[in-house]
């Protein structure tokens, strides 16, 4: 998974969501909502848990989270919304895989189709690569700052399943049911991460070259613009000079 997860450090370093703060503060808050239909109390509720993190992350206001919750749980009137996983391929056979929040099925199909089509990639039948990812924690450690010695030691007993090395940024996984008890080991041990979250995790990569990893960007970088869309999933592995380049 090394050009994708370097990929997205890439991102996080460069505080696209930051550059981009409605859009951040819209997909938290969507994620909020659908969270919430599940209980409005965090301790009790995994995913709300997260999904609060995830919003103070990006700065969300106290009073939106809130807000946010209580319309998840029908204290406050809100929209219906739906979470929709699309599925396709992306230029050099990348399987890609696009969660999407709508309160509008047909618009959002319909520009997601748009959006892969123009960008050299195209809509796949339910099914096709959903297989391929993994529901995971996800956390990205500093190289410079940490051993793999200490993030193994923390992590043995906190639910961590594997450490990959990649380049300058270790890659530590869980089960998405341990995703917080791992993070609360790592935060207890004064750990910081450069990243933290909930996610998907190719099983296998596919390598592409420089110009079909630029394609791939370009419609990654697409769909994630799009403001239904909440996360986009690849299996791509970028050459290390595309990334040098980044």
């Amino acid at each position: 998974m090394a050009g994708h997860s370097k990929w997205k450090n890439i991102q996080h370093r460069k505080g696209r969501q930051d550059a981009k703060r409605g859009k951040a503060f819209t997909k938290a808050t969507k994620e909020i909502i659908l969270a919430a239909k599940g209980g409005g109390d965090p301790e009790m509720n995994a995913r709300l848990r997260a999904a609060i993190e995830a919003a103070k992350g990006v700065n969300l206001p106290k009073d939106k989270i809130d807000a946010a919750i209580k319309r998840g749980t029908g204290e406050l009137a809100a929209d219906a919304l739906e979470e929709i996983f699309y599925e396709g391929y992306a230029p050099g056979g990348v399987a890609i895989l696009v969660e999407v929040v709508t309160d509008n099925r047909n618009r959002t199909v319909a520009e997601v189709r748009h959006i892969l089509s123009k960008n050299g990639g195209n809509m796949g039948e339910v099914g096709c690569v959903a297989w391929m990812f993994d529901a995971k924690g996800i956390f990205a450690f500093d190289k410079e700052k940490y051993t793999e010695d200490q993030l193994v030691e923390i992590g043995l007993e906190a639910g961590v399943e594997d450490i990959l090395d990649d380049d300058d940024s270790w890659q530590v996984l869980s089960a998405s049911e341990d995703f917080h008890i791992a993070k609360a080991a790592f935060e207890a041990a004064g750990i910081e991460f450069l990243s933290a979250e909930l996610g998907r995790v190719p099983q296998n990569t596919v390598a592409v070259d420089v110009e079909t990893g630029r394609k791939v960007l370009r419609l990654y970088d697409a769909l994630e613009d799009n403001d239904d869309v909440q996360n986009v999933y690849a299996n791509f592995e970028l050459p290390p000079e595309l990334l040098e380049e980044l």
